[in-house]
């Protein structure tokens, strides 16, 4: 055979192979995605059966029968986040995937009808649309002002297409697949590569949207764009706004299993954060179960070693006791584990993960399930008892996808009763904020220390569109919005992304092996060039203390002489305190940028012993903060909400520890939860310190000591190794004529 016979021989092949893989792909019986044809049958056979199931099935019918007495509108798009058209679409793409699921589930051809006259509407009307006329984002849907909500809606609408596909004529799929989803899939991948081709969950969302509807149609190429990404598109590696910078991976990959492979760390943790976690799981999760049911061969779930199984545990560990996410980086307070997306991770990964009956008992708190197969299996297992709590311990999560740029440790004490939560991350990619060595305290659920997280009120139109606010950059993401230290009034470096996105904290030690001392220690070199931090954090159920303290040391070694400022954003109502203050006049701001633009100075004091003392009550409880200072530490008392005419930040307080002149120094804290107070009884229980005095009895180069002595004259010793973190190092230190040895980074007693 010539060469040219040969060429045109492996073309057919090519050709004929191609043609046999997208043929086997439409002869599987529908539903394929989500719900499977086996599983649907099983959901009929159990109806009347599982009461969880039954229930969210219940809910649901009424949900989507309420809607369809409404009628369809699919109005002309011309609103940002919270407007009509935004909020009409969004309510479509919601109500349309779940009328799909009750045709299937209860054979009501109703619900099939209103379907397809919506997505038949939609077929007319798409074709008509140019891009949104709102132009405020960097890549423009049709029928929303961003790429992202477009994506939203397919990845919702492409499930509900799957539901009614074998319901609808082959003239109906054509003209859905070539006047609607293929151009679609189209504007969001290659007409808008700056969105679809990176490694963001923005670009989670398009890659699952295009590979799912991808799937229904028996399209491969779709879904391989989805999975690979798109092929010669340009590579931008910068950041252009807060709603998703032009970030890429380094190596120039992109698409679903290059979002799987770069933001992930091995333990499950997303470089951006909890709050953009929870957002991204449903895309991820979503299409995995899609792949797993149309493509089991891709074996998607075992990716990176089951990566995305893990990440559902790691984002129920980075909740409180309430269930709420702990706000870091972008984060808006109050998102928790009872939001849908949750709902949807926590059932996947029951279903493929090995029924972990912990799960189960999330979802008994989440009182409602997915009606697809996955929710079966977890209402059944209910149904059957076989839940265990789940438990949430001190942890510790790398960042980085090799679990080598910093990360997060939580420390938790009882049942949740004190939780402390410290970050040595990396820059979280354009949600991150400048806060390295920064941490949170909880109580129950409250927040004692707080994170600000982020400045936006989402989905509230008023308020810029549900957008990102202007004080997102100018106060959120600013170091001084945290607390941990900062140089001269200059954020983390220089608040530049491009700066921060290169560096990430290196963790000293985590150990959490003593249920009496818990310890996570992290060092920062890179934050500002020359100068180190090492901030040591411990939560000790010290003797003769009603409750665990904690004790912060944070050691600071430059080659200049700083100004630095540690900040304390406590939370409730000012008590005490051992030193005097002045309160101005009139209000005026702390600085005049890196954030210090937005503080006001509401009271300035000196400190005036070797320990000042700071007492707040906050949800009927008592907080005292004693730290170490000397006569030249300024104590500022401040308030969020300066250059703010618009009321777009929280009124919320701090205190400011302020050290001038000084090179080398060490801030040492130790705070105490105590007490409470009855609004009825007006009886205040335990409301002053347990703490006598707090000295550093040895601060060198090899190590730091402390002595904590409460009221009754009781006496701890904490001593830490600056320098040498292994657990089999033998450590000697002579204080005061006294010899300490011990194995390991630290010593107490």
């Amino acid at each position: 055979m010539n060469k040219k016979k040969t060429n045109t021989y492996l073309m057919c092949l090519l050709i004929l192979t191609l043609s046999i893989s997208t043929s086997s792909i439409q002869a599987q019986e529908h539903p394929k995605l989500i719900l499977t044809k086996a599983g649907v049958e099983k959901i009929r056979a159990e109806l009347g059966k599982v009461p969880l199931f039954d229930a969210s099935l219940e809910q649901l019918k009424k949900e989507v029968d309420a809607e369809i007495a409404l009628g369809i509108d699919t109005p002309v798009p011309k609103d940002y986040s919270g407007g009509y058209t935004h909020a009409r679409h969004k309510k479509n793409w919601i109500v349309l995937q779940k009328a799909g699921v009750l045709f299937q589930i209860l054979e009501d051809e109703e619900y099939a009808i209103y379907v397809r006259d919506m997505l038949l509407q939609y077929a007319e009307l798409y074709p008509t649309l140019p891009a949104h006329p709102k132009t405020r984002s960097y890549a423009r849907g049709k029928l929303f002002w961003q790429c992202l909500n477009d994506s939203n809606w397919l990845v919702y609408v492409s499930q509900a297409y799957d539901c009614v596909y074998d319901f609808l004529t082959k003239k109906e799929r054509k003209n859905l697949e070539e006047n609607l989803f293929r151009p679609f899939a189209d504007w969001i991948s290659v007409k808008n590569p700056q969105f679809y081709n990176r490694v963001h969950n923005h670009s989670t969302w398009g890659n699952a949207a295009v590979g799912m509807i991808g799937l229904v149609m028996g399209d491969d190429e779709l879904v391989d764009r989805a999975l690979y990404g798109l092929k010669n598109a340009p590579v931008n590696t910068g950041e252009k706004d807060n709603d998703g910078g032009f970030i890429y991976s380094e190596d120039g990959k992109a698409g679903f299993l290059a979002n799987l492979d770069e933001p992930f760390s091995p333990d499950g943790y997303y470089t951006e954060g909890p709050y953009y976690q929870r957002y991204a799981m449903y895309p991820f999760l979503i299409f995995a179960e899609g792949l797993e049911n149309v493509k089991p061969e891709l074996k998607i779930l075992e990716y990176k070693d089951g990566v995305l199984l893990k990440a559902v545990n790691a984002l129920l560990n980075l909740s409180d006791a309430d269930g709420e996410f702990f706000p870091l980086n972008d984060g808006q307070k109050g998102m928790s584990i009872y939001t849908s997306s949750l709902v949807s991770a926590v059932d996947i990964a029951y279903h493929h993960g090995g029924n972990n009956p912990q799960l189960l008992s999330i979802a008994k708190e989440q009182g409602k399930v997915l009606l697809d197969d996955s929710g079966l299996a977890v209402a059944i297992g209910l149904r059957d008892g076989e839940a265990t709590p789940f438990e949430k311990k001190s942890i510790n999560l790398s960042d980085g996808p090799k679990g080598e740029q910093g990360g997060v440790g939580i420390l938790r004490y009882g049942n949740e009763d004190l939780t402390l939560v410290f970050k040595y991350a990396a820059q979280g990619l354009s949600h991150g904020h400048y806060d390295k060595l920064s941490y949170s305290f909880f109580e129950k659920g409250d927040e004692v220390l707080q994170d600000y997280g982020l400045s936006r009120f989402v989905n509230i139109e008023q308020k810029g569109g549900g957008n990102y606010l202007k004080e997102n950059k100018s106060w959120a993401k600013q170091t001084i919005a945290h607390n941990t230290l900062v140089q001269n009034e200059t954020s983390h470096f220089k608040g530049k992304y491009e700066i921060g996105s290169k560096h990430h904290s290196e963790l000293y030690f985590f150990d959490e092996s003593q249920s009496e001392v818990q310890v996570v220690s992290a060092k920062e070199s890179n934050a500002y060039p020359g100068t180190e931090m090492h901030r040591t954090i411990a939560l000790i159920k010290g003797y003769g203390f009603e409750k665990p303290f904690l004790l912060d040391i944070l050691k600071v070694n430059s080659d200049s002489t700083n100004q630095y400022d540690l900040p304390f954003y406590f939370m409730g109502q000012v008590i005490q305190t051992n030193f005097e203050y002045k309160t101005p006049k009139e209000l005026y701001p702390l600085g005049k940028k890196h954030g210090y633009q937005h503080l006001w100075m509401e009271g300035l004091g000196k400190a005036s012993e070797d320990n000042s003392k700071f007492s707040w009550m906050n949800e009927r409880r008592f907080y005292t903060l004693t730290t170490i200072t000397t006569t030249a530490d300024e104590m500022r008392f401040v308030r969020i909400g300066a250059n703010d005419p618009e009321f777009n930040l929280r009124r919320d307080a701090g205190l400011i520890l302020r050290r001038k002149d000084t090179q080398h120094t060490t801030f040492v804290s130790v705070l105490e939860s105590h007490g409470s107070y009855s609004p009825v009884s007006e009886f205040a229980v335990n409301s002053k310190s347990n703490i006598a005095s707090v000295n550093m009895v040895h601060d060198g180069t090899k190590y730091t000591a402390l002595a904590i002595e409460d009221l009754r004259g009781e006496k701890h010793l904490f001593i830490l190794s600056n320098k040498d973190a292994s657990n089999s190092s033998k450590h000697k230190l002579n204080i005061n004529g006294n010899d300490y040895s011990w194995s390991g980074p630290y010593y107490f007693k």
